[in-house]
């Protein structure tokens, strides 16, 4: 039987509800290009290494502390330390956990609204609505509010439903649908003239590049960030997570589904680049270096189905369907991090706090849409250059420092009387404790110069 709060109700459901969480739209148009910019696989080498030696470990420093405290991001926190300033302290960095998921998914919410707009828009030409087709996909305040709008009320419905009905549900449809389209897509891409070019580029290394600043600090910065840690979205999930489940397995799981999924959007990504380049498509700037990442999603992709015709019409609109999706799995999981806030410590119930939470992240997101060149960069810097990766320094620390080594490993023995024979224990405490904050400085500082 669930728990009052809700609690997932099987392993996979939890796997594709934290992978849904972690799997978004830089997962399918950010890496790919960032492994074009530099040196393909040598990028895509070092990204792997680090996914598994950096973002894992600070995964699971999220996982563990929300299984353990079965409490929402600011309680959670504030429950660690036994020194009360400490305590307090804790609470605060839970609350910037859960103004920084909301202020992502204020600018996240108008993204994936266009991409919405987009995967209508092509059908919608097709069967002679050509004017309203033109109005989904030109940049406008009415178009983008609408589009918001509507993306946050799905976001919203699925939330309503709680842990097991609406996030766990939703999470098992979606996924599968995610994974098949991507696929699919990547079969019939590859299939096309200039293919081959992009796979070479994404696949064959530049080792030239392994050396250079750029690319060691890009691929930390991937595969910190692929995983959606530093906002508390993980340590919501892993608070729903069942006491009998082995959480260093789960969580290596989930890294290993959301890392697949970025390596597979790459077989997709750059060979529809290159082959909208063979069609005469621009994908370089002036200076010979690959366009601006929105600029290809919403310019060149669009562009290369125009020289389609028929076959352009359904490409396009399961590649912006595929993004919506991606969007929506994780926009569920920043959305439950207010929610589940104003549930535990106001007392509301899933529906007040769901409306209540939606309604001011919609209002903050209409507030970008009608001044966005002022706001729109602005926010995406403070709360992703600035914000996230502080608060995953604050939140490894809060693991390796102020959580009681016998208190974590009687949490690890919940399902696992042998935990501390475990290399993971071994390693982990400390690797947590050390590496992990210093490398996440490392990302923070390189953003902040």
């Amino acid at each position: 039987m669930a728990s009052p709060r809700g609690e997932f109700r099987s392993r996979l459901g939890f796997i594709l509800a934290a992978a849904g969480s972690a799997v978004g739209l830089g997962n399918i148009w950010g890496f790919p290009t960032q492994a074009a910019s530099n040196g393909g696989a040598a990028f895509l080498i070092t990204y792997l290494l680090l996914a598994f030696v950096l973002a894992y470990p600070a995964l699971m420093a999220e996982l563990l502390i929300g299984r353990h405290t079965h409490r929402n991001m600011s309680s959670a926190l504030g429950s660690l330390p036994s020194n009360g300033e400490l305590s307090s302290l804790g609470k605060l960095t839970g609350l910037g956990g859960l103004v920084t998921a909301s202020l992502i998914l204020s600018f996240y919410g108008i993204v994936a609204g266009w991409m919405l707009g987009f995967a209508f828009s092509y059908p919608l030409d097709a069967i002679g609505l050509s004017a309203t087709s033109e109005w989904l996909v030109n940049f406008a305040i009415p178009r983008n509010l609408i589009l918001m709008v509507v993306f946050m009320t799905l976001t919203m419905a699925v939330v309503l439903g709680g842990v097991e009905d609406g996030i766990e549900r939703w999470s098992r449809r979606l996924m599968p649908l995610l994974i098949a389209t991507l696929i699919a897509l990547a079969i019939y891409v590859l299939t096309l003239e200039g293919a081959l070019t992009g796979l070479s580029v994404y696949l064959l290394p530049d080792f030239d590049k392994v050396l250079s600043g750029d690319l060691l600090i890009d691929a930390l910065g991937s595969a910190f960030f692929s995983l959606s840690l530093g906002v508390g979205t993980m340590l919501i999930y892993g608070s729903y997570l069942s006491d009998t489940e082995n959480v260093p397995s789960v969580g290596a799981q989930v890294a290993l589904l959301d890392v697949g999924i970025a390596v597979l959007a790459g077989f997709l990504i750059l060979p529809a680049m290159y082959v909208a380049d063979a069609r005469g498509v621009a994908i370089f700037d002036q200076a010979g270096g690959l366009l601006a990442e929105d600029t290809l999603i919403f310019t060149v992709l669009p562009a290369l189905f125009e020289t389609m015709d028929a076959a352009g019409i359904w490409l396009a609109t399961a590649f912006f369907a595929l993004m919506s999706i991606a969007a929506l799995t994780s926009s569920i999981s920043m959305l439950e991090v207010p929610v589940a806030y104003l549930i535990e410590r106001h007392g509301l119930s899933r529906p007040q706090a769901t409306c209540l939470a939606g309604g001011l992240i919609i209002g903050f997101s209409t507030l970008i849409v009608l001044n966005f060149g002022a706001l729109f960069g602005f926010v995406i810097t403070v709360s992703t250059r600035y914000s996230q990766p502080l608060l995953g320094i604050l939140i490894c620390i809060f693991a390796g420092w102020l959580w009681q080594r016998d208190s974590l490993l009687q949490e690890l023995k919940k399902n696992d009387v042998t935990a501390e024979h475990r290399l993971f224990w071994k390693i982990w405490p400390t690797y947590v404790k050390w590496f992990c904050p210093v490398i996440i400085g490392v990302i923070l500082v390189q953003s902040v110069v």
